[in-house]
């Protein structure tokens, strides 16, 4: 104790651990969930001219649930969660569910962030810029490209990342816009549908059959509506105009029409019913798109009428196709005065019908074509019905496109590593050299300014690129992610959304294995590096320098252990509340925040750097929740290629003396557990300058080379 009296005085120690626990004692909750009556409350602000809002409900035949907003009986649009639609995990490995408000042309009129759990917004960035951040959706539509931070790409609309907050902001922004497209797709807004969009069929330009009329209506080339008058007097029973009296049995069964039809434009049809020059001439009216019907008929009723004469539009045929109602007008009309084929029976009324190319009809697709049947009542009055003959093209006509399958989202984890891929290279390169850098390490130790270099240029390059550029701090908090995604849903998509954690976790993982934790906790840690580094500045301004005791030091060790425990007794029963003790950690504030937080957070991470200045890692041997965690599997590695001599110990303690994070027990042997593998001990075992036993071993040859040199040499005759 006289050690730490004398290191901080009784008054400043008492202050220091009165304001660690204050930090730790104010940190806030989490996100209180937003309450379906608030939803609602936004919904109505939203949607301010709404009369109604509906209960939230399944819609599209139960494919989502959403609320339904309307102005009398109109429907204005919809407002759905997020996490009803498609759940994307973030960081903490939980969706963020967002209230997402959209009016039925697909834009978006408002966001509300409904609950989360992401640890940097619990305690460290604001959660306002979170609710800021989902409102910048506001006003874009469910087309439009949007991407994180992509201010260069005129192609895409661009949303503010928020610094310290990337990969949280990329999953909400994700789930925004995957959730409304479908949304959108579902409910068959703003143009979208859930079917594969599939191209018009084309017709086979140069098939061409010689065909007779029996031939082309036997197959279906040519298709028939024939009507009696007891059809007629069937469909307007229960109307005004219903036939009145006992039917007459001969009128029954006389003809009312007997119509044919069929697409001219295919050439077994159109050439075998006009002729070739009637046929060309006819394709050479028509343009790009356009398509002609030939229609016949026979008996009392007409099916061209005489409305076209008055108003240009002919009320008795039209089309349908897929809900499109396709009318015809005088100027659609071409007169059918001679038909060629073989076998023609003849026709009283003959006519040809284009349907032109703004209507998209396609001959691939189910039509029909409509024939309206008018019975006047009274003097002004006038009831319809309608009489409906399917067609369907023969598929030896026609080539169908493969449909335009929309391609899946990219998986969010991929975009990210695209987006990458600088950071991602350079930090591969950055690992393939330390791995190099351990591998001949008895190599290098034998040049000490050498290794020395190498050593304080990767630290530098630890903080600043690692720690500082890249956010690859790697947390304690990964770890009780990671086992309780074990424990859980383990899915590798949440852990790729961070490659630079990523792949530093595989190569910590690989090299805890070889050699133990000394390779992260010694050169990949951003924290411990900047540790040591000012440590190394304290001693180059020969700031004094503290050792504890290492029957203190010993037992200090266990304190860090204690720490991880508590951690993870409290993650099973919460992660969440985990990752708000997890503080005791300074990486957020001293890399993600970059120190820009409330005061009590700073003076933490302040004071465990500046207490480095005096005593070397003080945060990392004692404290280091993340070390405690890497240790326990370390055990298991496979190699100590770190060299000792039978003298370490008794009676040499040169390199126990030097360790200065004291991994070297006074018996001589190294404490893995605690070794940061700084090789200094390394180059201390080849320095016969330094090394007692080489020491001893060069004077002796020294002696050697001595003696030998004052033999007289004779020269024998």
């Amino acid at each position: 104790m006289r050690f730490i009296d004398r290191l901080f005085p009784q008054s400043l120690f008492s202050r220091v651990c009165l304001i660690v626990a204050i930090v730790f004692s104010s940190v806030v909750g989490a996100m209180v969930p937003v309450t379906e009556s608030q939803a609602l409350d936004s919904i109505k602000e939203v949607f301010s001219q709404a009369t109604s809002v509906g209960e939230k409900l399944p819609v599209a035949e139960g494919k989502a649930l959403a609320w339904t907003v309307y102005n009398g009986e109109e429907v204005l649009g919809y407002a759905f969660e997020t996490n009803d639609v498609v759940k994307i995990p973030a960081y903490s490995g939980k969706p963020v569910n967002t209230l997402v408000m959209m009016d039925v042309d697909g834009k978006i009129r408002g966001t509300r962030v409904l609950e989360h759990h992401e640890p940097i917004l619990l305690v460290g960035i604001p959660e306002q810029k979170l609710f800021d951040f989902v409102a910048a959706y506001i006003g874009l539509n469910v087309s439009d490209q949007v991407r994180v931070g992509a201010g260069n790409n005129s192609d895409a609309v661009n949303v503010d990342v928020i610094s310290g907050a990337t990969v949280t902001v990329m999953v909400v922004n994700e789930s925004i816009m995957r959730s409304a497209r479908r949304f959108a797709q579902i409910m068959g807004l703003a143009g979208m549908s859930e079917q594969a969009a599939t191209p018009p069929a084309t017709i086979k330009p140069d098939l061409f059959v010689p065909a007779d009329w029996q031939t082309l209506t036997g197959d279906g080339s040519i298709r028939r509506l024939m009507l009696v008058e007891a059809d007629i007097d069937k469909a307007f029973e229960g109307t005004a105009a219903a036939t009145q009296g006992e039917p007459d049995q001969d009128r029954q069964q006389r003809m009312f029409i007997d119509m044919f039809y069929a697409p001219l434009n295919i050439p077994t049809i159109g050439r075998n019913l006009l002729g070739d020059e009637q046929y060309n001439w006819l394709m050479g009216e028509l343009e790009e798109g356009d398509q002609a019907l030939a229609v016949m008929g026979e008996g009392q009723y007409s099916f061209k009428g005489n409305g076209y004469v008055r108003g240009g539009i002919f009320d008795r045929t039209q089309l349908q196709q897929s809900g499109k109602v396709i009318s015809f007008h005088d100027t659609d009309y071409y007169r059918l005065d001679d038909v060629y084929i073989d076998g023609f029976p003849g026709f009283r009324e003959m006519a040809i019908f284009i349907v032109r190319h703004q209507y998209d009809f396609d001959l691939g697709t189910p039509w029909q074509l409509e024939l309206l049947v008018r019975r006047q009542v009274g003097a002004l009055d006038s009831i319809f019905t309608s009489f409906h003959a399917d067609y369907l093209t023969p598929e030896k006509y026609l080539d169908r496109p493969a449909p335009i399958v929309e391609p899946e989202p990219e998986a969010l984890w991929v975009s990210i590593w695209k987006e990458r891929a600088f950071q991602i290279g350079v930090l591969c390169v950055a690992l393939v050299v330390l791995f190099i850098v351990i591998f001949i390490q008895d190599v290098l130790v034998r040049y000490p300014r050498l290794m020395h270099g190498i050593r304080r240029v990767y630290l530098v390059f630890t903080v600043f690129f690692i720690g500082w550029y890249t956010l690859g701090q790697l947390s304690v908090v990964n770890v009780f992610t990671f086992v309780h995604a074990l424990k859980d849903d383990f899915r590798w998509d949440l852990f790729l959304l961070d490659p630079m954690l990523f792949i530093l976790w595989g190569f910590v993982a690989m090299t805890m294995l070889l050699w133990g934790r000394g390779i992260f906790c010694g050169w990949l840690c951003p924290f411990g590096a900047l540790q040591e580094l000012i440590n190394e500045v304290a001693r180059f301004f020969k700031i004094r320098q503290f050792e504890i005791p290492f029957a203190v030091h010993e037992r200090l060790w266990a304190l860090k252990y204690v720490i991880l425990l508590g951690l993870f007794a409290v993650s099973l029963e919460s992660l969440a509340e985990a990752e708000r003790y997890a503080e005791i950690e300074p990486f957020k504030t001293t890399f993600l925040l970059k120190f820009q937080r409330d005061w009590g957070y700073v003076f933490y991470a302040i004071f465990l750097l500046v207490i480095n200045l005096f005593t070397r890692k003080v945060y990392c041997r004692y404290v280091c929740p993340l070390g405690a965690a890497l240790a326990i599997p370390a055990r298991l590695r496979l190699f100590d290629w770190l060299k000792r001599r039978k003298e370490c110990g008794q009676p040499c303690k040169v390199c126990a003396n030097e360790c200065e994070i004291q991994a070297i027990h006074p018996d001589g042997h190294i404490n893995a557990n605690e070794c940061h593998q700084c090789l200094d001990c390394q180059v201390t075992y080849y320095r016969d300058d330094k090394c007692p036993p080489l020491v001893v071993k060069k004077r002796k040859k020294a002696k050697q080379d001595a003696a030998l040199s004052d033999i007289p040499v004779v020269q024998i005759q």
